[in-house]
């Protein structure tokens, strides 16, 4: 089993937990229904699509809403504390949580009570609040976009709102900025930048860059980050190794949103649809390169 834990920006939307499925564009759980639009619903209904071409039973979810007072997120919190250690996920996906140290600090103390350790992603404010904490290296992956990965280079920004201004998220500085964030200990065992091209990187540095398909398109699209990271879940879950599962995952996304053709009404939930085909053809084609390697 998996598990991705998010929020839904609705202070109304109840703490709710439990297998979940995707049918009319619409992410359902334990007897509530969330649109497909970007976020954490974008996220899950990329990992679902993902996770069903490779076999995979769709993820347990955790969710509950949060306007953004982080009320919510406290209580989603709490839960996870009162109950992964009794939990058996072979990896664990954090997305949209408010970030508050002491929480972290309790869900990951929950996490290590954990008869076997899963493989841990995390993105968007799971991400800020890890590298808050000081324990971003706990992590397997982190799945930043560059304004993000500019916080976690920023040693002395206690928040992305306090990027320092000479830290500049700007493309040509991405391998300065990873290998900051690593200095520092500010990034997760491995990253894949997300952006006009995407970054495959460790400690060790750069380790694949992944350009093509360019759809401009794309990058206006809310939620094409968030399917992202939905793939990357599905793929390591599957046993893939990180670094190729990153690799992999941005080469899909970037293909799904090409299949698409994309325009400036597009929504996120056109893409999700593609993702399955556009997974089978990249290992298809890895498939057959490896055979000429051996042959």
């Amino acid at each position: 089993m998996w598990a991705i834990v998010g929020t839904i920006p609705d202070r109304d939307f109840p703490l709710v937990t439990g297998q979940v499925s995707l049918k009319d564009n619409a992410i359902s759980i334990q007897g509530q229904h969330i649109p497909v639009s970007r976020g954490t619903p974008a996220l899950l209904a990329a990992a679902i699509k993902a996770g069903e071409f490779l076999g995979q039973p769709a993820p347990y979810g955790f969710l509950v809403g949060d306007s953004g007072l982080g009320v919510g997120s406290r209580r989603l919190c709490d839960y996870l504390v009162e109950h992964l250690g009794e939990s058996a996920f072979r990896a664990i996906t954090f997305h949209y949580v408010q970030p508050d140290v002491r929480w972290h600090n309790r869900v990951l103390s929950a996490v290590e009570q954990m008869a076997h350790r899963p493989i841990l992603v995390a993105d968007a404010g799971s991400m800020y609040v890890a590298k808050m904490s000081g324990r971003a290296a706990v992590y397997d992956l982190f799945t930043p976009d560059i304004g993000e990965l500019a916080f976690l280079a920023d040693e002395e920004a206690p928040h992305p709102l306090y990027t320092r201004g000479f830290i500049l998220h700007e493309e040509n500085r991405v391998p300065q900025l990873i290998a900051r964030s690593y200095a520092h200990n500010n990034a997760a065992r491995n990253l894949l930048v997300k952006g006009e091209r995407d970054y495959v990187a460790n400690q060790n540095g750069i380790q694949a860059t992944i350009d093509y398909p360019m759809v401009e398109a794309m990058e206006a699209i809310g939620g094409t980050g968030d399917t992202l990271t939905g793939i990357v879940a599905a793929l390591t879950t599957a046993g893939m190794e990180i670094s190729e599962a990153a690799i992999i995952a941005a080469r899909a996304n970037r293909l799904a949103g090409y299949y698409v053709k994309p325009t400036a009404a597009t929504q996120v939930r056109e893409i999700v649809s593609y993702i399955a085909g556009a997974l089978k053809e990249i290992l298809a084609e890895n498939k057959k390169g490896e055979a000429k390697k051996v042959a």
